[in-house]
């Protein structure tokens, strides 16, 4: 239950004019001041630790290399911890339980106590804040009243009370009563191109998946506006809350479709206090590569095939090659035979090591060269002793015969030059492609310059697995060692001359050791980052209804415990790789180890919007989520009919959006083919207002996208440009429609020259 709205009409925000609590706010004054000794505390801690801060820096890097460590490790903890300070600022308090014991919790942020331990505030992820979430009427929980917390800045403006036993509260407790509703509040907020946390509305079916058990894999499925994105970010930051010891050394990756995405995702786990996430696309957790283009539908569904992996298992192996005959090598003066038949052996005896190909590679390797020096002793009229091995083994590696031939044989391999060699190189595609037709390793060959696509990182992956390091890495980190070194002691040559007589016993290599040592520890999301054979404690996949079986098993070697938070919706696949069902997806990599939690209630999309996306998908024949809409929606989703490619149509709608609310975002989404020419006209029409997937995208009041490139975001209004050629841009048409029809939190309106999509008829003119 709810009573009269709590809102202040005045305000003491600086820039307004009035006091914002006055005696006749009794409630809201009290919550003012338990607010105010909330910041006073977060203030107090974030003081002290910057004073702290500034003596670590202030002490140098005297003392041992283990000390220096340690006080760096130190004062990076204490860098987090300010950031931490920093980022729950607003709405730090969002919420009050009043229980049937007497008890009073002030929910927020985070935990605070001040200095005597008595509890101010209590972390939204501590158990005893669960009923916040999930008491009902119904179900209370212990729970007599909940009341959301409306602030702005550091001041309280309004309250809303929900009472679950209206019969356990005395007269003068209904008087206080206060509120509208939380939830159709922050509803109807217009959105501001960045996702914003829901912590103070999460609702009761979203809390238990925030909440659910950190093993196996939980498979979020809902509809569109379902929040799904917010509960697995906020699952994310419960999970590192309450297995903090563990995940704070391992890490938690969260994988999004795209860059965008991940701009409109960033500050949600900063304003929850965590900041310890790796944050990456498909394109990126190949370390070294950055992929943004997608091959063709037919190349793409071949190498995001499970029998990839089968293929490049079989083309690392051809890599380890038998001579057609015995071969002839000349060792300075001498000549020797290396035969067939101990190659076969050596190769034999380095598979069944079952080493990655470069590490068994010297284990091949030291066999024939002592082999080889053996006949070499031969050869001379000498015994074989461990002496002259030694030095046979180093003439045998200096000669050009023996170093070709085991190369040759058994080359050094890098998944990179591999992979190019490989789709370059047609025989060697039909040697290891045995599982696909002519026609489908056909589609994987190209050229040795083309760049690297989405569809090749979990190729690149699959194929450093059965290749290992092959020592790049470390010369790479040596070379970069030295570099760093030189311009350490370049730069302590140059401070000394400056001190001239000034530093007296400090030679230029003391110095440069003071600088090395002043380098703050990378922190575990520096260090994951950059690994590929980091393993995370957790997961979080976004849009994983899109991922190839070649990705799932990339990410399965991510995270290999298969802690896991998989996030999707079947009915907006659009990729040609993307698995029909769950089971497809995720029985290969986790058979038995997954459950599936839905999502019911669509909190963003008006149930006019999602008629007229789920019309058209249930007529494409789409295997559509079933949602419930909290609100109807205001305005009812509009159609124009306007001349072919007539841009102008379009500016002129957008242009009454924008006059029809101050506030908002909107996004005009067209056929890829098209995005440009819109951008263009938009731009034109409205200066400095408009953005698009390369420049200013979510930053402007109006985003010009591709319909792949909205997936997973929100906007206020929606223009959807011609569906019909959304439908026919390729073979994931109709999911990409059903995609944009649902992206609206307000107003959808569609502009359209060609006849649109079955299921698309009961719309009403603009």
């Amino acid at each position: 239950m709810a009573a009269c709205n709590g809102e202040a009409a005045d305000s003491d925000v600086p820039g307004e004019s009035g006091p914002l609590v006055s005696d006749a706010r009794p409630q809201i004054a009290a919550e003012q001041r338990h607010l105010d000794r909330l910041y006073a505390r977060i203030d107090q801690l974030g003081q002290s630790a910057q004073a702290h801060l500034q003596r670590v820096r202030a002490a140098g890097s005297t003392g041992t290399p283990q000390a220096r460590s340690e006080r760096d490790a130190f004062a990076q903890s204490l860098e987090q911890r300010l950031a931490q300070l920093r980022n729950v600022q607003d709405r730090l308090c969002f919420g009050r339980l009043d229980l049937v014991t007497g008890e009073r919790h002030h929910i927020g942020r985070m935990g605070l106590s001040d200095d005597h331990q008595e509890k101010l505030l209590v972390d939204w992820r501590a158990p005893v804040a669960a009923p916040f979430y999930q008491a009902t009427p119904a179900a209370p929980a212990g729970v007599l009243l909940r009341r959301h917390l409306t602030t702005r800045g550091r001041h309280v403006v309004a309250l809303d009370d929900e009472v679950m036993d209206l019969d356990a509260i005395d007269e003068s407790q209904r008087a206080a009563l206060q509120g509208e509703g939380a939830l159709m509040a922050a509803v109807r907020a217009p959105r501001t191109g960045r996702m914003g946390d829901i912590v103070a509305t999460i609702q009761g079916e979203q809390d238990r998946i925030v909440r659910d058990e950190l093993a196996g894999v939980l498979v979020v499925q809902g509809g569109p506006g379902t929040g799904k994105t917010a509960v697995a970010l906020h699952r994310a930051a419960y999970l590192l809350f309450t297995h903090r010891e563990r995940l704070e050394r391992s890490g938690v990756l969260v994988v999004g479709p795209g860059p965008l995405f991940l701009r409109y995702i960033e500050q949600v786990l900063p304003s929850l206090g965590e900041s310890g996430v790796v944050m990456a696309t498909p394109g990126t957790l190949f370390p070294g590569v950055s992929a943004t283009t997608e091959d063709r539908d037919e190349v793409a569904a071949v190498k995001g095939d499970a029998r990839m992996a089968a293929l490049l298992a079989r083309a690392v192996a051809d890599r380890q090659r038998l001579p057609d005959d015995d071969l002839d090598l000349k060792v300075g003066s001498h000549r020797i035979t290396l035969t067939r038949a101990v190659v076969a052996a050596a190769r034999a005896r380095a598979r069944a090591a079952g080493q990655p190909h470069n590490q068994a590679r010297v284990g091949f390797v030291k066999d024939l060269l002592r082999h080889l020096a053996g006949r070499l002793a031969e050869s001379m009229g000498q015994t074989l002793t461990e002496d002259l091995r030694l030095e046979l083994d180093a003439d045998l590696r200096d000669a050009r015969d023996v170093r070709v031939a085991l190369n040759l044989l058994w080359m050094p391999l890098t998944p990179q030059r591999f992979l190019t060699d490989l789709f370059a190189t047609p025989v060697r595609l039909e040697s290891a492609g045995r599982e696909l037709s002519a026609s489908e390793r056909a589609a994987l060959q190209r050229e040795r310059s083309a760049p690297w696509t989405l569809s090749d990182v979990p190729l690149l992956d699959e194929v450093a697995e059965l290749v290992g390091d092959d020592g790049e890495a470390a010369r790479a980190q040596a070379y970069q060692r030295k570099q760093e070194r030189a311009s350490e002691l370049e730069y302590a040559r140059g401070v000394l001359a400056m001190s001239g007589d000034r530093a007296p016993g400090v030679s230029v290599e003391m110095l440069a050791d003071q600088f090395a040592a002043r380098g703050v520890s990378r922190s575990v999301v520096e260090r994951a980052g950059a690994d590929r054979s980091w393993a995370f404690g957790h997961l979080v996949v976004d849009e994983a209804q899109e991922l190839s079986a070649m990705m799932w098993r990339l990410l399965a070697r991510r995270c290999p415990n298969r802690s896991w938070t998989v996030v999707g919706d079947l009915a907006q696949r659009g990729s040609v790789t993307g698995a029909a069902s769950w089971a497809d997806a995720l029985d290969p990599v986790a058979r038995g180890r997954w459950r599936v939690r839905e999502l019911s209630v669509s909190y963003r999309t008006p149930s006019r919007v999602m008629a007229v996306a789920d019309a058209m998908a249930l007529a494409a024949r789409l295997p559509v989520t079933p949602v419930i809409s909290v609100r109807e929606g205001a305005d009812p989703p509009a159609v124009l009919r306007a001349g072919p490619g007539d841009d102008e149509a379009v500016v002129a709608v957008v242009g009454r959006l924008l006059a029809d609310a101050d506030q908002g975002t909107l996004a005009v989404v067209g056929p890829i083919g098209q995005v440009e020419g819109l951008a263009v006209a938009l731009d034109q029409a409205l200066p400095g207002q408009v953005g698009d997937g390369h420049r200013r995208a979510l930053s402007a009041r109006v985003s010009v996208l591709a319909p792949e490139q909205v997936k997973g975001l929100e906007f206020d209004d929606v223009v959807v440009v011609e569906p019909a050629a959304i439908v026919a841009g390729s073979s994931r048409g109709r999911s990409d429609l059903y995609v944009a029809l649902s992206r609206p939190t307000r107003r959808l309106v569609v502009v359209h020259h060609e006849p649109l999509p079955p299921g698309m008829d009961d719309l009403t003119p603009w």
